[in-house]
């Protein structure tokens, strides 16, 4: 049991000396409706960072005093630095919103009119203006078929075909 406490304790020591920088993206094909549904999460402070950095305004997504303004931020933040391409076709991003969740924030976006998925190719650079040890864990679902991966910094691109 002291063996496992140690290892514990250790692993928690080292992770605060080199913190983990991890987002997530999760790509849902919807035929159904159509759609992609897209789930991109990032650590609230780096985020906040980033947003900061990019804007050159104080950026508080716990809290913030203007809360349009703040999803504008977010979502033209999210608009230059993820772009998505469906069966070889850049689409067009859908800004659904953000909430916070400890200590992420997640952003849903969409893309509609989209019936059949053979291909999609991924670039992300979110977080890269701040932080130059960014990892994206990505995972692209289509019909039953789950294609994942991982891209980083300098990395940014990521292609799955089904």
């Amino acid at each position: 049991m002291a063996a496992i406490l140690f290892k514990w304790a250790f692993i928690s020591w080292l992770s605060w000396l080199h913190p983990f920088y991890v987002g997530v993206t999760e790509i849902q094909h919807n035929p159904a409706e159509k759609t992609l549904e897209i789930s991109v999460k990032l650590f609230i402070d780096d985020f906040e960072r980033a947003l900061t950095d990019q804007y050159k305004t104080a950026v508080d997504l716990s809290n913030p005093k203007n809360p349009k303004q703040t999803e504008a931020l977010v979502f033209q933040y999210i608009q230059n630095n993820f772009q998505l391409k469906v069966n070889g076709k850049p689409v067009q991003l859908e800004f659904v919103g953000y909430e916070k969740e400890r200590e992420a924030a997640w952003c849903y976006i969409q893309v509609t009119g989209i019936a059949a998925v053979q291909q999609m190719e991924l670039s992300n650079t979110l977080l890269y203006n701040v932080l130059n040890q960014q990892i994206h864990l990505i995972h692209m679902n289509v019909g039953n078929q789950r294609k994942s991966g991982k891209i980083m910094f300098p990395d940014k691109q990521f292609s799955a075909s089904f």
